[in-house]
């Protein structure tokens, strides 16, 4: 049983969005350049995706989690932390260390991983809407946790080498939890969550394997 009702959750996001306005803009024009960057390899390429990646999770994290959900929810405050936990270990391993090698690869995860970012960014408000829900209402691109989740689950596979595991142990928790929360709370586009979850794990321990045993 959640603590809330659908109608306060949908609440939740028409205040977020009228409140935050026009950050879904730029996160839209974020979320474009860290996908551009994966295909022309500049020389800080790898480290600004990233960058754009912890800066989707640190502000989902402290300001959706901990700012507009914690007032339905008490549970957002562990969940915010989760979200901050993430943005760090992109600045860590991608920024900091320059442990993420993005770039694009015509095998299966590349294909899939390029699928879930046009999920993640096109499908999922369209999604939305379709099922009937108010356009101020949606859960937005780069500002709220699935699309992030699938998104940044999306980035992670169209890399080459092997991710660093720490980056893939909370967007997998986030994708059970939001994933299930999703089938209470009627956001159909969330059921994806799931399914990203799961093949983006899969695909990254088989190609990361793959990858160690032919060095």
């Amino acid at each position: 049983m959640l603590p809330f009702t659908i109608e306060q959750f949908l609440g939740v996001f028409a205040s977020y969005n009228r409140a935050i306005w026009p950050m879904q803009v730029l996160a839209y024009l974020l979320g474009g350049l860290a996908f551009v960057l994966v295909f022309r390899k500049d020389r800080w390429a790898d480290q600004i995706v990233a960058g754009i990646l912890a800066a989707m999770w640190a502000w989902t994290g402290i300001v959706y989690h901990l700012t507009f959900f914690a007032t339905i929810n008490k549970l957002a405050y562990i969940f915010g932390a989760l979200f901050v936990v993430q943005a760090a270990a992109f600045v860590y391993f991608g920024v900091c260390q320059n442990r993420i090698d993005f770039d694009y690869n015509e095998e299966s995860a590349g294909v899939i991983g390029v699928a879930f970012v046009f999920y993640a960014a096109a499908i999922y408000p369209l999604f939305g809407l379709e099922m009937g829900q108010h356009p101020n209402e949606l859960p937005m691109f780069g500002v709220t946790p699935c699309p992030v989740t699938i998104f940044s689950f999306g980035m992670l596979l169209l890399t080459r080498q092997p991710v660093p595991r720490w980056l893939l142990v909370i967007p997998f928790l986030w994708s059970l939890v939001g994933g299930s929360a999703a089938i209470l709370l009627r956001v159909p586009q969330d059921w994806a969550l799931l399914v990203a979850g799961a093949v983006s794990l899969a695909l990254l321990i088989q190609r990361d394997r793959r990858v160690a045993s032919a060095c």
